[in-house]
């Protein structure tokens, strides 16, 4: 149980990071937001748990491929936002979109041969 505490606080503490310096700095609290430390964190945490180095590989394959289908929300919230939709409705219209190109990203991918 401490070690599950760790874990959550670790990854509590970037996030918070993250809102906290992109208060001031939105640019760079997007360039950390941007970087793959909560994979990297889940890659560490899971190496730590299993040192199954087949399963690290299969994880960073599947965050690549699920991370493509994330990107348009990234697009999609701001251009709502700066034609004046509210945050609630773009942020959800920004999710329902990632969710609806997840669903394409796990029926499609593995027609290509992709593992998901």
């Amino acid at each position: 149980m401490p070690y599950l505490l760790i874990k959550a606080l670790i990854s509590g503490l970037l996030v918070a990071l993250v809102s906290e310096v992109a208060k001031r700095y939105p640019g760079i609290g997007g360039l950390i937001a941007s970087l793959p430390l909560v994979s990297v964190l889940g890659m560490i945490w899971l190496w730590r748990d299993t040192h199954e180095a087949e399963r690290i590989a299969a994880h960073a394959t599947g965050t690549f491929w699920f991370v493509l289908p994330s990107m348009p929300m990234f697009l999609v919230i701001p251009a709502l936002l700066r034609r004046g939709v509210g945050f609630a409705p773009a942020m959800a219209a920004g999710c329902l979109l990632t969710m609806g190109l997840y669903l394409a990203m796990i029926v499609i991918g593995p027609r290509l041969g992709l593992r998901l």
